[in-house]
């Protein structure tokens, strides 16, 4: 089914209340964020690593294995950042907490470092960024979107204009791998999601950063209240400072 022949826009306005303003929680997280950066420069001024080349990441499921081919040349912010919460094991024990299937597939969703403490109750899950231990405070990035014919991302704002979805180095195909956030587009922290079918509504709005390289038929079979296991770095994931 196309996305054009799904209900009309109630669909979308759903999801995205869900994947965009996740709890009141999280709009504050995105208040705060604001705040304190409204001119996000990317890899070049930024607190968390970069990532130089690609990755695999392995995610023990229980379900079974998914891996993930992640693009350090696209997306070098958001896939260093979610390298180096693997390497924290920030995502171990963690939950799916968002699957939406029906009427038609769409996402799965996880990652809350919230939903690994077993005190959280299932309702409080997709509230939660991940907490930097060292400075006591969340850890936010900023929405980073590649077009091809540029040298590097662009960040902190929606590329949508008409006809954008074929200039972006990476899109929303089935399998893609994107970071959820509140409705700042430079707040999201740990929660990722993956595109159960293409999604061109979501290109140029949310940051892609790589797709399920093996284990698409696992991301199937995955339901709600289904963990992580635990995230591991099988292959790649030099991570550096600055501009890779």
């Amino acid at each position: 089914m196309s996305w054009r022949s799904r209900p009309a826009g109630r669909l979308v306005r759903a999801w995205l209340s869900g994947l965009l303003i996740l709890t009141i929680g999280s709009v504050l997280s995105a208040c705060a964020a604001e705040q304190r950066s409204s001119a996000p420069d990317g890899c070049a001024a930024a607190a968390t690593p970069c990532l130089s080349g690609n990755a695999i990441v392995a995610l023990q499921t229980s379900k079974g294995e998914v891996r993930f081919q992640l693009d350090g040349a696209a997306a070098p912010l958001t896939a260093g950042n979610f390298v180096d919460l693997v390497r924290r094991g920030a995502y171990n024990g963690t939950a799916f907490h968002r699957v939406v299937r029906q009427p038609t597939p769409f996402v799965v969703q996880g990652g809350d470092p919230l939903s690994a403490n077993p005190m959280t109750p299932p309702n409080q899950y997709g509230m939660g960024n991940y907490i930097d231990p060292a400075r006591g405070e969340a850890r936010l990035i900023p929405l980073e979107i590649r077009l091809k014919r540029e040298a590097g991302p662009r960040y902190g704002q929606e590329l949508t204009e008409p006809g954008i979805t074929g200039e972006l180095a990476l899109v929303h195909q089935r399998g893609a791998l994107a970071m959820a956030r509140s409705g700042d587009p430079n707040s999201a922290s740990a929660q990722f999601y993956v595109a159960l079918q293409a999604l061109p509504e979501l290109d140029g709005r949310y940051a892609v950063f790589g797709r399920v390289s093996s284990g698409m038929e696992v991301v199937d079979r995955i339901q709600q209240g289904d963990r992580i296991i635990k995230a591991t770095v099988v292959e790649g994931g030099k991570l550096v400072g600055g501009k890779p």
